[in-house]
């Protein structure tokens, strides 16, 4: 297990992205919002780098200061490449847990993916009490880091996670949870797990479905009421596991961009044909019409995409431009 800490820079102009960033986070209420979409996707996009890269990228989108830990486990031979991120702001009152997702040049990591079948989960809520039966891969996957990251959020309730001897100014009073692709799943999975009262949001972007179907409607009335589903429509993820591989759904609302806008959507199903997944790779090698008519591309998988579909207009970049 690999935990490291680190503080945020302080950012100058053009920075920050957000004036007023931690107070919008605490002002956000139950309703997706798009301040929180943009900010909790550039953090889950960030977090295939590393932890002096995400604290810069979370300083300039306007937590100053910030503290950041990253956990990570790591076991070949059982496909595990567990990555979390905890960034805390100066003040203690806000928090963001973000789960990195499947690592593009890793193999083993795939492997995890695939490894479809389920495992049975115990929901934490009381009102959702009962189990559920999810993907095993990623399950294993978020299990390997799952009782380092509730200590650190048992820290980070009071304490600085840079200086864990250090009290806070505030305690921690509202925790967002994001995630890409396989991180999306992890945070659904979190959600499911843990009866965090700070938690106001699970926003994932690109996810996979987790649950092995259909989805209890208590489970969709208390816990699915918080999470915030983002799915461009050519992504092929959203729709796997594919049908064939077991019964699998999602949890959640779902929002897809659809006429340059976010809207409320049904939820994905499984895709039907096995073929389809080779065929959205070989979507990439067409051109004109013939790749815009294809129906899943995996080109609109990246975690870039979802970056450039949330990022609202005539904002500074965190590139500063």
């Amino acid at each position: 297990m690999q935990v490291e800490r680190t503080v945020g820079p302080h950012s100058a102009a053009p920075f920050p992205v957000y004036p007023d960033l931690v107070g919008e986070l605490l002002a956000a209420g139950a309703t997706r919002n798009a301040t929180v979409a943009h900010v909790l996707a550039t953090c889950a996009s960030y977090c295939y780098a590393d932890l002096q890269t995400v604290a810069t990228i979370m300083a300039r989108l306007g937590m100053d200061g910030c503290r950041c830990v990253r956990i990570a486990q790591s076991v070949d031979a059982m496909y595990i490449y567990s990555t979390a991120f905890l960034v805390q702001s100066r003040c203690g009152r806000v928090a963001i847990l973000c789960y990195r997702g499947t690592e593009p040049t890793n193999l083993g990591s795939w492997l995890g993916d695939a490894d479809v079948g389920a495992e049975r989960l115990r929901v934490a809520s009381t009102r959702a009490a009962g189990a559920l039966e999810v993907h095993r891969g990623f399950y294993r996957n978020f299990r390997a880091t799952h009782w380092q990251v509730l200590q650190e959020l048992a820290l980070a309730s009071r304490h600085r996670l840079a200086d864990p001897d250090a009290a806070v100014e505030q305690p921690l009073d509202a925790l967002y949870v994001t995630g890409h692709s396989l991180g999306g799943a992890m945070a659904v999975l979190f959600a499911l797990t843990t009866a965090h009262a700070e938690l106001r949001g699970v926003y994932t972007f690109g996810q996979p479905m987790v649950v092995c179907g259909p989805v209890p409607a208590q489970a969709q009335d208390t816990i699915g009421r918080k999470i915030f589903r983002h799915v461009l429509p050519r992504d092929p993820v959203p729709a796997l596991p594919p049908a064939g591989w077991g019964v699998y759904a999602h949890i959640g609302r779902e929002y897809q961009y659809l006429s340059d806008d976010w809207q409320p959507a049904e939820p994905t199903t499984q895709m039907a044909n096995l073929r389809d997944i080779p065929r959205s790779v070989l979507a990439l090698l067409t051109a004109g019409s013939a790749r815009a008519s294809a129906r899943y591309a995996i080109d609109a998988h990246p975690p870039h995409r979802y970056l450039d579909a949330v990022r609202p207009a005539g904002l500074v970049t965190e590139f500063g431009d």
